[in-house]
């Protein structure tokens, strides 16, 4: 059975506000992108750990009430009946993308589509801001969710060797990038 049949994107509002961090769960640590840069494009390979692990980041201390009915930002919840299996919060950028502060799923729930519907979601969002694409960070150790996000049409579009200095753990951030197809006449409504 197709379980996104059954699933509800909803806003953040103050009533879930409680249940946010409930779709921060662990995941598995396979192996890690190794980004190469030639001829002006991106790309990368795969390195395959021997032994796997998990890693659990930590639950998210923010005001949540500044993503409600804010035209700036938005927290999209997924429901699957009166669970919340998967969270996507966005924000507008300088650079008129919306910038994806974090995408999770529970775990029970990860590949059945939920990771997708939020990123649709995004989209939708992001078109409706007259935004031009979408854009996220990710540590280059996180091969699964980077595998994700090219299947969902984002391309590598750069790395970041220092943004995360203080943490031993992370040698390599990578931005990746989802820009919209421009419709015609776009280019002309700009100037």
């Amino acid at each position: 059975m197709n379980q996104s049949k059954k699933i509800v994107i909803r806003p953040l509002t103050e009533q879930s506000i409680t249940i946010i961090n409930d779709t921060n769960e662990s995941f598995p640590i396979i192996g890690k992108v190794l980004p190469r840069f030639s001829d002006g494009i991106w790309s990368y390979e795969e390195q395959l750990y021997d032994t796997l692990s998990e890693i659990r980041f930590p639950d998210d201390t923010l005001d949540w009430s500044t993503y409600i009915d804010s035209s700036e930002k938005i927290v999209l919840l997924a429901f699957h009946e009166n669970e919340c299996i998967g969270q996507i919060r966005l924000v507008k950028d300088w650079n008129r993308l919306a910038y994806i502060e974090n995408i999770a799923v529970r775990s029970s729930f990860r590949k059945n589509g939920v990771g997708h519907l939020l990123l649709e979601a995004a989209e939708t969002w992001a078109k409706e801001q007259s935004l031009i694409g979408l854009s996220l960070e990710a540590q280059n150790d996180n091969l699964i969710a980077c595998r994700f996000y090219a299947k969902e049409g984002f391309v590598l579009g750069g790395v970041d060797t220092l943004k995360q200095s203080a943490n031993p753990e992370i040698d390599i951030t990578l931005y990746w990038y989802k820009l919209f197809e421009k419709t015609k006449g776009t280019d002309d409504e700009q100037r």
